[in-house]
């Protein structure tokens, strides 16, 4: 896994190597950027971007912006085996400056956010997980976007959740076996 454009281009992304933990493949994240860069129905720039990375797992998502010169990255992750490699991969890129890290669970961060907005929100939730539905119902209640903004959403490409009674689905991508949303609130 590496960083695939950007002021960290081709630097080690470390990740962890066990059956719970799906990493973000290159292929699939540079594709999710050529679309934010390059679709006329995505209106948003990573640049100078603030981005909430839920589900961050190892941080993939999250570095790739802050390497793309997004201003400022927070990264929620619970599991702790996993939040060792994402504190590895900060440390080594020197982004530290530039992160806030949640350590625990995606609706409790929601539940306890105030103030800070986001025009990018990442949310990579465990193939089998639903309770992300959850978190998108939080969001949709909280004032914590910015009036242009994007969703992306990672999923497995049988996932058969209802998303359109959530967010305001522009683009749908299938790469293998993920899928990717791109979206709005209403």
């Amino acid at each position: 896994m590496r960083v695939i454009s950007g002021k960290h281009k081709g630097k080690k992304i470390f990740y962890v190597n066990n059956s719970t933990t799906r990493p973000l493949r290159d292929f699939v994240k540079e594709n999710i950027f050529n679309i934010i860069y390059h679709s006329n129905l995505i209106n948003i720039k990573i640049k100078d971007a603030t981005v909430l990375d839920l589900y961050s797992g190892i941080g993939s998502f999250g570095i790739e912006c802050i390497s793309r010169e997004a201003s400022a990255v927070t990264f929620v992750e619970k599991d702790k085996n996993t939040l060792n490699y994402l504190n590895k991969n900060i440390k080594a890129l020197l982004i530290e400056d530039k992160i806030s890290l949640f350590k625990g669970d995606t609706s409790q961060f929601l539940k306890q956010k105030k103030g800070k907005k986001y025009d990018v929100i990442f949310l990579d939730p465990p193939y089998a997980e639903i309770d992300y539905l959850n978190d998108l119902k939080i969001i949709n209640n909280l004032d914590i976007l910015n009036k242009k903004h994007l969703i992306i959403i990672h999923r497995e490409k049988n996932s058969k959740e209802k998303l359109e009674k959530l967010i305001d689905i522009k683009i749908i991508k299938y790469y293998g076996r993920s899928k990717v949303i791109f979206g709005c609130l209403f």
